[in-house]
């Protein structure tokens, strides 16, 4: 079994340990050089195209991805401070929770491909949908999952185009309705997120039926999907 979730793109400064991302093997080396060879040819002038600030940050970004293979290393679930990962709130959890995460939770990335919570891995900032990364990913990480017999999806749209998923993939949803329509959680449905993946860690969970255990905030499962009723 595996659970998909995204990235988060606030990442926290942390002391890194002496590892450079160089001398950690990871699985997707390879494929993580071609990402950072097809940086290298990005022209200067792109780059707040690219990363979606001022220039001068654009301008460190870049040389930092461009630097990874250089860079020293933290597991991953400490590099991602988003509201997901907040909510999730990974020092607080058991030993056992914490196992049950490492063993099935898989962190996709625009530069990494997918990582597991413990996957040592530099500081940078890329998303996915820049320079259609998801597709260069998607024969990479479809081909990893393949062989999976449960996948739990709760990915946004975006990272969901960077694997194809099989016949034993379930795409979780989170939804509000109201005013007579229903429509995605959106931002919302991050806080709600992260507690549901404490909930699947703390509770050991490996099947969808227990689905109905979980409650936070007005969402419940409906057997379709997680959803808030809201005036």
């Amino acid at each position: 079994m595996k659970i998909l979730i995204p990235p988060s793109e606030g990442k926290a400064k942390i002391k890194p340990q002496e590892i450079k991302f160089s001398d950690t093997n990871f699985v997707f080396e390879r494929s993580v050089k071609q990402v950072v060879r097809l940086l290298n040819l990005i022209d200067n002038e792109d780059l707040r195209s690219i990363y979606g600030t001022s220039q001068e940050k654009s301008e460190l970004f870049h040389r930092q991805n461009e630097d990874i293979f250089k860079s020293r290393c933290a597991p991953a679930i400490n590099r991602y401070t988003g509201v997901v990962y907040q909510h999730l709130d990974w020092e607080s959890l058991t030993q056992e929770a914490k196992d049950y995460m490492e063993k099935n939770i898989l962190i996709f990335s625009g530069l990494f491909g997918m990582t597991t919570p413990l996957t040592l891995i530099p500081d940078y900032k890329l998303k996915m949908n820049v320079l259609s990364l998801q597709y260069h990913w998607t024969p990479i990480l479809t081909e990893a999952l393949q062989s999976e017999e449960l996948i739990f999806d709760l990915l946004p749209q975006v990272y969901r185009k960077a694997y194809a998923p099989n016949k034993n993939t379930i795409q979780i949803e989170f939804k509000v309705e109201g005013k007579g329509n229903t429509r995605s959680a959106g931002h919302f449905g991050k806080a709600v997120k992260g507690k549901f993946i404490r909930f699947l860690s703390m509770n050991q969970i490996e099947n969808i039926k227990d689905f109905k255990d979980f409650e936070y905030d007005g969402f419940k499962w409906n057997g379709d999907c997680f959803i808030k009723t809201v005036d």
